[in-house]
């Protein structure tokens, strides 16, 4: 693919054709479970770390299943990666008051705030790639429109996943006409970035009115066809229930706390 510098977001196309458990749930079932643990894991307090250690089950889980590299998605994480970073950088500088002592050491309320931010990106993106490495864009966006998802925000849900690659090729040439012209040199100053981008926008409305009017040549309606419609099977009532139930617990007691305390029971 042109675009292999990137984040290779065309890998994720791969895994989806693949064939474990995972696969074979119902893209509903997938998203409504993936859906439930994203909101139980933003529902803790903003300092909370230790009660979000136990959330990691289930992408770990999931991934593992779907026979997914966790080394691409720890990858693609990284690119996202700074968002979050930026988001709890300050929150150390702002928040000093203590709010832990592990031994010696008293750690301050903003940097438990800060490594629960961070803890949390990793958990929500890490169970969103999973979900969409195991299910398909075309399958999950379907799948969503089943659930009542209105129609126009499904097609636009999936062109933007879509148009990823379209604006990633069109970078990639753009970049390597710049190295070429520069003879060796570093030419990616912040005058040239900004003329990219602009050249870039110009470049993507105009493949959108191409890609636009051979949709409609090859009989487009504006709505997601796929032919796999699966049904919804009692083993996909299974695991959406196991998931709500394992999240319900976890939300509701502090498992590693608990754990914890067993471990050190024992130990004495």
């Amino acid at each position: 693919m042109e675009s292999a510098t990137w984040p290779d977001i065309g890998r994720m196309d791969d895994w989806a054709r693949g064939d474990s458990p995972a696969h074979r749930l119902d893209a509903r079932a997938k998203a409504v479970a993936t859906l439930a643990f994203i909101v139980v894991v933003m529902s803790f307090p903003r300092r909370e770390v230790s009660a979000l250690v136990p959330f990691l089950l289930y992408p770990v889980v999931l991934t593992s299943v779907s026979r997914i590299p966790i080394g691409e998605i720890f990858r693609k994480m990284l690119v996202a990666s700074p968002f979050a970073v930026f988001v709890g950088m300050f929150n150390p500088l702002l928040d000093r008051q203590p709010a832990a002592v592990v031994g010696t050491i008293v750690i301050s309320g903003g940097w438990l705030s800060f490594a629960s931010i961070l803890l949390r990106f990793v958990l929500t993106v890490w169970a969103a790639l999973a979900l969409v490495g195991c299910t398909g864009i075309y399958r999950l966006v379907a799948g969503l429109e089943r659930l009542g998802l209105p129609r126009v925000f499904a097609v636009q849900l999936l062109f933007l996943y879509r148009y990823l690659f379209v604006i990633a090729n069109e970078g990639a040439r753009m970049k390597r006409g710049v190295d070429a012209r520069a003879g060796g040199k570093k030419a990616l100053t912040l005058r040239v970035y900004g003329s990219l981008i602009g050249h870039l926008l110009l470049r993507s409305m105009d493949r959108a009115e191409r890609v636009h009017r051979a949709m409609l040549a090859r009989g487009y309606e504006g709505r997601v066809a796929t032919l796999d419609r699966s049904r919804f099977r009692a083993d996909d009532g299974f695991f959406v229930f196991g998931c709500l139930t394992a999240f319900g617990v976890a939300r509701a007691w502090n498992l590693s706390a608990a754990i914890g305390r067993l471990v050190l029971g024992a130990a004495a």
